[in-house]
């Protein structure tokens, strides 16, 4: 039967290389990334994902979920290591440390097939630059209903543990998509319903539209906006107005306004 490890020595090798997955370079090469804390292993495990490593503080495995989680990787025949305190202070988070985490594999997914979409809504996000937003927006994503992510061109890392930490394990439940500026503008050409972008130059009102099936949300990233290539792609460019002097919010708190008025309809208590 597959037993936990017991570490106790700060420069173990295996410690070390989890460690290492802080970097965006060795999750890149690796495939792999870290999240902390019971509730987004807990939502981990109910989504298909299985850690590659799962490390516990000796001690703290005593209640029914975290004891619970140590079984279910025991059998799914992961690693599994019991480390001290001091160990374990290594790899958690500074602020607000766990005292249980996981090592999973990142998962990207296709991009949607035009020709077999539904009554559906995908989110397209391009050029987003900081991850505390970009795990804001998967959050709300999966809130809404989104059927996924897509990622458009150099973005921050979604696997980055800021970004984690803000989905709030919706990380695990949303499908995320990469491409690249001019696969994106193909997919977004050939897609049957109306695709959206935000646009400071745009004249109608975000929530005077009647959103046709399938909806692509498009966003540009942070300060730049939508790109020429990706606006000119929209079927539609909407603006989110505003009564005081700003002429932009927040990109997090922008595409939530946008997909909740896509999605109200579809979003019951």
């Amino acid at each position: 039967m597959n037993e936990p490890k017991v570490i106790t020595s700060l420069t173990n090798d295996r410690i070390k290389a989890i460690r290492a997955l802080d970097m965006r370079k060795v999750r890149k090469e690796t495939g792999l990334f870290v999240a902390e804390g019971t509730s987004l292993l807990v939502t981990a495990r109910d989504n298909g994902f299985v850690p590659e490593t799962l490390v516990y503080q000796s001690g703290t495995a005593t209640s029914g979920i975290a004891r619970g989680l140590v079984r279910h990787a025991l059998d799914a025949g992961a690693e599994v290591l019991e480390v001290s305190e001091a160990v374990l202070g290594k790899l958690a988070s500074k602020d607000n440390p766990q005292t249980l985490l996981g090592v999973y594999r990142q998962r990207f997914v296709e991009p949607p097939d035009p020709g077999k979409l539904g009554q559906e809504t995908w989110l397209a996000l391009e050029e987003v630059r900081d991850p505390g937003n970009l795990g804001t927006i998967i959050r709300t994503a999966d809130a809404v209903g989104c059927s996924g992510v897509i990622l458009v061109g150099t973005t921050c890392d979604p696997y980055a543990i800021e970004a984690i930490r803000a989905t709030m394990g919706s990380i695990f439940a949303v499908p995320v998509v990469k491409m690249d500026q001019q696969a994106f503008v193909t997919l977004a050409r050939s897609w049957p319903g109306d695709v959206i972008g935000t646009h400071l130059a745009a004249r109608e009102d975000f929530r005077k539209v009647e959103y046709k099936n399938p909806v692509l949300v498009v966003m540009g990233g942070e300060g730049p906006g939508l790109s020429p290539g990706a606006a000119a792609s929209c079927t539609n460019l909407v603006k989110i107005p505003m009564a005081g002097d700003l002429d932009s919010l927040n990109l997090a708190i922008a595409t939530a306004l946008m997909l909740y008025q896509v999605r109200g309809p579809y979003l019951k208590l």
